[in-house]
């Protein structure tokens, strides 16, 4: 098999979190974007060491498994989501058997076995989304167009593609507020003319529409995100916007200037436009206050779900000095707090740190502190020591200098929250080697028909001084 060959075969399997597997003969080739089932075209445009990849062409048959009709217009270009003409079923079923197997395979490796040699802990299966459409709270869409030179688009990017972005108009993944809001945005600009940025020439004013809506409490953002080559009045979009009929409520409005040469959403000047910077959501009881760039799970009832698990796998906190590391805006440490001496959360963003005070306050806890800076800095400098910690770090894991700083606490039990599960895998080598063993773990699908889900194990330290028994679990 060469580069540049074109072949078609069927995808036995897909292995996490997109990795289909096709087989040409004894030929191996990793095919991403693909659903279980389905005979594909594709073509080879990787091959090294023995390992091929092919990207997709096109689908020649549907899977089996796809017994729904698209519920957007968009599908199956959209890269925000491949699995909605699977029942969601089956979008579980798949995940949990990604997750477990690399669970497993991480235990093996590290020697937490059984007399048999398969891996020895509490599978607890995977806890599915409240609600299957309208979950996100959040979403960045970007300023582009379709096809090249073609008109002015607002959307998401097509499935493996950088540059080419398609109108989502009926994305189902987000409220209709949200659409409404997009396509408002979208016709304005698109009437006024207004040229979007263009990555590689460095040119243009419109970036990104990024949307924040509360789910409980209805309160919406909206943040327009341009450069400052171009000055425009966005005072009659703002009247536009406020006049819209939605089922929630525009709390704020602001025009975000970024002049980053990367395609990231961040702020060099924000100004609002109308309104606050800020929304609130309210999660198991309490109340957060949510901004711009505040970390917070992008499906709110999901998350309460994982917040659940979370509390059931930490246990009694009472009296207890409790690390919250990664905490975003403070929601994890917020519910331990009642019960705990005292909880420390650390977290990089800074915006983050100064809304978890401000939660803080607002849900009457004063035994919590956060801190702004870098996990593994901070560590160095806290004079505290945990009795439990929690860990949710970003898509990476934790930064390997960090490691041995957790490690060396030896605290009683650690919980890891991960929404990549070959980082928490990664991971999972170092604290096994230390002398660390999972008792028990899940998943929980918080990006309904899409490929991530997030993962939680328990992990129990055994000691001569702070023995684990099941009365302790």
């Amino acid at each position: 098999m060469k580069k540049g060959e074109i072949y078609e075969g069927i995808i036995e399997k897909v292995d996490y979190p997109n990795k289909g597997i096709v087989y040409i003969g004894e030929h191996k080739v990793i095919v991403k974007n693909g659903i279980p089932g389905q005979k594909i075209r594709f073509v080879i445009n990787k091959k090294r060491s023995g390992r091929m990849e092919g990207r997709l062409l096109e689908v020649l048959e549907k899977s089996p498994l796809e017994t729904r009709e698209p519920v957007c217009s968009s599908f199956p270009a959209c890269g925000g989501c491949m699995y909605q003409t699977m029942p969601y079923e089956e979008q579980l079923r798949m995940k949990e058997r990604q997750v477990r197997e690399i669970l497993d395979q991480a235990l093996v490796l590290g020697g937490q076995t059984d007399a048999q040699g398969a891996a020895e802990y509490v599978w607890e299966g995977i806890h599915r989304s409240p609600v299957e459409f309208g979950y996100r709270n959040k979403m960045e869409f970007s300023f582009g167009d379709e096809y090249k030179d073609g008109p002015l688009s607002l959307g998401l990017h097509k499935k493996g593609s950088t540059y080419d972005v398609l109108n989502t108009e009926d994305c189902r993944l987000v409220h209709e507020d949200m659409t409404k809001i997009l396509t408002c945005v979208r016709n304005f600009f698109l009437e006024k003319g207004v040229p979007y940025y263009k990555k590689m020439q460095h040119t243009g004013y419109l970036r990104h529409l990024l949307l924040r809506r509360g789910v409980t409490t209805g309160e919406i953002l909206v943040h327009i995100i341009t450069t400052s080559q171009e000055e425009h009045d966005l005072n009659p979009l703002k009247d536009l916007l406020l006049q819209l009929p939605l089922e929630g409520k525009i709390v704020g409005i602001m025009h975000i200037i970024n002049d980053s040469l990367s395609d990231v959403v961040r702020s060099d000047e924000t100004r609002i436009l109308y309104g606050q910077d800020y929304f609130y959501e309210t999660l198991l009881g309490l109340r957060f206050k949510i901004s711009t760039f505040s970390f917070f799970q992008p499906n709110s009832l999901a998350a309460e779900v994982l917040y659940s698990v979370v509390r059931d796998y930490i246990g009694c906190t009472k009296d207890m000095e409790v690390f919250d590391l990664y905490s975003g805006t403070g929601t994890i440490a917020q519910l331990l707090a009642p019960v705990a001496k005292e909880v420390i959360g650390v977290e990089i963003v800074e915006e983050a740190v100064e809304a978890a005070r401000e939660n803080a306050a607002l849900n009457g806890l004063d035994n919590c502190t956060f801190i702004s800076g870098d996990v593994l800095k901070v560590l160095d400098e806290v004079t505290e020591k945990p009795d439990v910690i929690i860990l949710d770090p970003p898509r990476d894991g934790i930064h390997p200098k960090a490691l041995p700083k957790l490690l060396s606490y030896q605290v009683e039990r650690i919980v890891y929250v991960s929404c990549k599960a070959t980082s928490l895998a990664r991971d999972l080598e170092s604290f096994l080697a230390a002398g660390y063993r999972v008792e028990r773990a899940c998943c929980i699908d918080q990006f309904c028909e899409t490929v991530h889900v997030e993962s939680i194990v328990l992990l129990s330290h055994k000691s001569p001084d702070n023995p684990i028994t099941s009365e302790s679990l």
